[in-house]
């Protein structure tokens, strides 16, 4: 789907007509998402696409403005791509029918201009399976609007949370549009930190990024990483947003162990203790260890004596590639454990945060080129097909990096930097531009896609 066209609708006609362009070679059918249509088509001198009405009602192609992806292949043509983006929670309201989540949605679907594309948004129970049809919800003219279209060519799975994931229905769906529909799903799901770990070790290179991480198993296993580190991370295995996130430290002077962290209300505290039984049994003691996992302590950047780490986004191209889409820094609130922003973190661009120009160029480079390795050996070693990353990095004193976390749905918090607007626009266009690639590789290499 390398070129677009823009696509008229012939009025009040109820012939099966396709009127292409001169490059196109004659076509008996097309293809709008999963649906198939006969036509017979002829050729005219202007450079767009021209259906009968006949032809666009059997397509259930909205009549509206369209300028869309379009080539041939065993004499069908091909328009779109209709791209599904999977999620849930839908309110009653068509004002804002994703509640809290709408602005995202309406900001992802407004970028279909500029890629060529058909996007919306559906969930579970919009789906028509005997008639092979979707209720969509399209965001236009800053409205929402439904409409019932076919099967999409490709699915962005956008679900919000591992609950939804993994109920039975939500996995049957999946399995289903990809084995019986042959429908290419991209982001099919939440990273697991240990798991994650556990596979980029297998490669010499990465593993050499990662902190020491480990399933929580006994206190001797922490005792042994605070003698070694001077502090770790106690994280839930599959947290998000800084939540119930702890950082233990050892005093060796004093003996003293400290543990930083949020408390139930969002209030940072700080408490001293003089074992680590007793830190466990005053702050630990209703979590469910077996959930969490410890992580090396490290001496991290400083800014005003702040912390700082960073978040680089990763996004799968128009070509199937992946690219860098941006890099900001987040510097930790005063006596913050961590640098999210529901912390009292703060975001900076590079240049905020390195004194000149040499250092932003050098630091950029290691950050960029970091995390496109990552990115790639990622996508050898985990199931499915990923279309973004959302890394968090850190650099220590000493200057070597570390990659914390992966994320497969990253939050978007940083671009709320008025200098990175550019790169969130970026990001929600490679997020569509990869759907395209793979609607075309699902049409001209389905053995690729479909192993």
């Amino acid at each position: 789907m390398k070129t677009r066209y823009r696509i008229d609708i012939e009025k009040q006609t109820n012939t099966h007509k396709v009127y292409l362009p001169p490059e196109f070679t004659p076509v008996e059918k097309i293809a709008f998402g999963n649906k198939i249509v006969d036509v017979e088509s002829v050729h005219h001198r202007h450079n767009w696409i021209i259906l009968s009405e006949a032809v666009q009602k059997e397509l259930l192609l909205p009549d509206v403005e369209l300028t869309l992806h379009a080539f041939t292949d065993k004499e069908t043509l091909f328009i779109g791509p209709l791209l599904g983006i999977l999620t849930s929670g839908f309110t009653s309201y068509l004002v804002r029918p994703l509640g809290k989540r709408t602005s995202f949605f309406s900001k992802l679907l407004s970028v279909n201009k500029l890629v060529g594309a058909l996007p919306f948004v559906f969930a579970e129970e919009h789906i028509h399976w005997e008639e092979g049809t979707i209720t969509g919800y399209f965001y236009e003219d800053l409205q929402w609007k439904t409409r019932e279209v076919p099967f999409p060519s490709v699915v962005y799975d956008r679900l919000p949370n591992r609950k939804t994931e993994k109920k039975e229905k939500i996995r049957k769906l999946k399995q289903r549009l990809q084995s019986d529909y042959l429908i290419p799903l991209y982001n099919p799901g939440f990273f697991s930190k240990m798991d994650i770990f556990d596979r980029l070790q297998q490669d010499p290179i990465a593993s050499w990024y990662l902190p020491e991480t480990y399933p929580f198993s006994s206190f001797s296993l922490i005792e042994k990483m605070l003698s070694q580190y001077g502090h770790v991370y106690l994280k839930p295995e599959n947290g998000s947003l800084g939540l119930g996130i702890h950082q233990i430290i050892y005093d060796r002077v004093n003996g003293h162990y400290y543990c930083r962290y949020r408390d139930e209300h969002g209030q940072k505290k700080l408490m001293k203790f003089t074992s680590l039984e007793y830190l466990f049994k005053k702050v630990l003691s209703k979590r469910n260890l077996t959930r969490m996992i410890v992580q090396q302590g490290i001496h991290l950047l400083r800014v005003d004596g702040r912390i700082v780490d960073f978040r680089v986004h990763t996004n799968k191209n128009e070509r199937g590639e992946w690219q860098v889409t941006a890099i900001a820094a987040k510097i930790g609130g005063q006596g913050s454990a961590t640098t999210h922003i529901s912390n009292g973190g703060e975001v900076m661009i590079l240049e905020e945060v390195f004194a000149n120009e040499e250092e932003v160029q050098t630091y950029r480079e290691m950050l960029s080129n970091t995390s496109l390795y990552l990115s790639k050996i990622l996508e050898k070693h985990v199931e499915g097909i990923i279309g973004e990353i959302g890394f968090d990095l850190g650099i220590d004193k000493n200057g070597k990096l570390w990659m914390f976390e992966a994320n497969s749905k990253p939050g978007r918090s940083i671009f709320k930097h008025p200098e990175l607007r550019d790169y969130d626009v970026l990001s929600r266009k490679l997020s569509l531009e990869f759907g395209i690639f793979l609607a075309e590789k699902a049409i001209m290499e389905p053995e690729e896609l479909f192993k």
